[in-house]
């Protein structure tokens, strides 16, 4: 995926010390670099992962962890949705403390489409899990607790999808699951465009751009499949829960009516929309305070920007 210039970079800024950098270089079986990796370790080791923040701005390795807190939940929620099991266990160590996670089980599909169409996705987040961890080798941060049942259910009765006395079981079924998924691929899409401004290193920012692209593409099957299915009032009580959080700007949109649809979400010039981290925090903390925990994370994300930005 990567050549050995774009390999060596990372090693350079994600490792803290010489000896992550070999043991990076033994995990990754990328002993063969040979000249063009020797001059990288002999010459790197007094550089910290991701250097020096931008104009007092978070760093490198800070966005990729926070974004890496992301992937731990897209990737737990689809992985229990269609294996019945999360993210493996060598995978969520690192630095923080690790939770563990609530709720989640197999979902029963009807349709085989749909049930693909979570295989993929579920396989796709983890190789994000996985790609994350390598590239910030041991600044890493481990996988924070995570809430895959009441906060479904928080996030169910704010948007009015159900009453004060119902709960939300986002793996019941599979248009359950396709409204759960809805609340997560939007953000994700809009973080990542977010967070690319931040981003120096322009390896990781190309990593980051194909990242983003890979979740515009599931973004689109969940909100294709959303309007297949007639969804639409569903949605848009959804949408409107999710853009109540992150302040006053009208950035959220859902898949559109019977007559017509809208499953691109684009401003006026068809350009997606942008989160700031911290208003990504304010929707997967399910508050529109500033807070640092709470809904999908009870015990907050790890890593420098765990913040949300307090938009009520």
């Amino acid at each position: 995926m990567f050549g050995k210039k774009v390999v060596v970079d990372m090693i350079n800024r994600s490792a803290e010390n010489e000896a992550d950098r070999r043991v990076f270089l033994r995990q990754a079986g990328l002993a063969g670099l040979g000249v063009v990796g020797a001059t990288a370790l002999s010459g790197a080791g007094s550089q910290k992962a991701a250097a020096a923040p931008r104009a007092g701005g978070p760093s490198d390795s800070a966005i990729l962890n926070f974004a890496l807190n992301l992937e731990y939940l897209e990737a737990e929620f689809y992985l229990h949705a269609y294996y019945g099991w999360g993210v493996p266990s060598a995978s969520t160590s690192g630095k923080g403390a690790r939770g563990g996670v609530t709720g989640g089980h197999k979902v029963p599909f009807k349709s085989k489409s749909v049930a693909q169409y979570a295989r993929e996705i579920a396989e796709d987040e983890l190789n994000h899990v996985e790609f994350l961890r390598t590239a910030l080798g041991s600044a890493a941060v481990s996988r924070p607790k995570i809430d895959l049942k009441a906060s479904f259910t928080a996030a169910a009765r704010a948007a009015g999808l159900i009453n004060s006395h119902q709960t939300f079981d986002p793996f019941a079924n599979e248009n359950n699951f396709l409204l759960a998924a809805f609340l997560f691929e939007d953000v994700g899409v809009t973080a990542y465009k977010g967070a690319a401004p931040l981003i120096d290193n322009p390896d990781y920012l190309e990593a980051a751009a194909g990242i983003l692209a890979v979740e515009a593409y599931h973004a689109g099957i969940v909100r294709t499949s959303l309007y297949a299915k007639g969804l639409y009032a569903q949605v848009q009580k959804l949408s409107n829960a999710r853009d109540s959080l992150d302040g006053k700007s009208d950035d959220d949109r859902g898949v559109g009516n019977r007559k017509r649809g809208n499953l691109v979400p684009a401003d006026k010039n068809s350009i997606v929309y942008s989160r700031t981290p911290g208003a990504v925090l304010n929707i997967v903390y399910l508050n529109p305070k500033s807070v640092t925990k709470g809904g999908f994370f009870p015990a907050g994300v790890n890593g420098e920007v765990n913040t949300s930005a307090g938009t009520a």
